[in-house]
């Protein structure tokens, strides 16, 4: 019978060894764990200005279809624009830039700094705009695509973590994202976002309905955490848009 002393060694030994394992193991895959968070990002970008990309290809997608990636700030200034080809798909400061903290920045009343992506194809400008929010069971996220007017929708990618299935869940489905394109985020100058509306659009005045999308059905926390989504990550680029006009 082992004493109690060499068990609570061996015991000892047993957890340092397995804590390094798993350490060395983790440091190991960080790597690969952070190239396909980047590689879905990247995914998120080129899918909603219609340009389907796979894990295989979005890499390269991405190089040759987004042509310039900007940060602004809140006052509507650029704070850093890279060109294509000035630096590697995902490496840039708007690629990586923590919309999360930003935000949170945001509701504190300090500065921030928000992302752009602008793209091209077809020979059509296209910009790309993150989004981040907050759903039911926890954050949702997304990213709009805008013709160079800044007004009309050319498609959205939305994801969630924790969404309840059948209902919340459903704003990553492409019946769902199908309705936002063609609607406009702005009216007679004035910024308006999108709302996602319970009871459908067909509540709303006809001449208010290109700036609406029906709700999910049984998911109305989750709508309206995408409606707040919308205009709160939205908002944020109309100084931008009232410099360029």
């Amino acid at each position: 019978m082992q004493s109690n002393f060499y068990i609570f060694r061996y015991a000892s030994v047993m957890v340092i060894v397995v804590a390094a394992i798993l350490s060395s193991a983790a440091m190991l895959l960080k790597p690969y764990q952070e190239k396909n968070k980047a590689i879905d990002k990247m995914k998120g970008i080129l899918t909603s200005a219609n340009i389907e990309a796979t894990s295989e290809n979005a890499i390269q997608l991405y190089k040759d279809n987004i042509t310039e990636e900007i940060v602004i700030n809140n006052k509507g200034e650029i704070v850093e624009s890279k060109k294509k080809g000035e630096v590697e798909p995902g490496k840039s400061l708007a690629f990586s830039l923590d919309l999360k903290k930003e935000l949170y920045k945001k509701g504190r009343g300090e500065d921030f700094n928000i992302p752009l992506m602008v793209a091209e194809t077809n020979g059509k400008k296209i910009f790309i705009i993150p989004l981040l929010g907050t759903g039911l069971w926890g954050p949702v996220w997304g990213n709009i695509a805008v013709k160079d007017n800044f007004s009309t929708v050319v498609g959205v990618t939305f994801g969630h973590k924790a969404e309840t299935p059948g209902l919340g869940a459903e704003i990553d489905t492409k019946i769902f994202q199908a309705q936002f394109v063609g609607k406009e985020l702005f009216r007679d100058g004035k910024f308006q976002s999108i709302s996602v509306v319970k009871g459908g659009i067909g509540t709303m005045p006809n001449d208010m309905q290109i700036h609406g999308v029906d709700a999910i059905s049984g998911g109305t926390i989750t709508s309206v955490g995408v409606s707040d989504m919308l205009a709160n990550c939205l908002e944020n680029y109309v100084p931008f848009i009232n410099k360029r006009n």
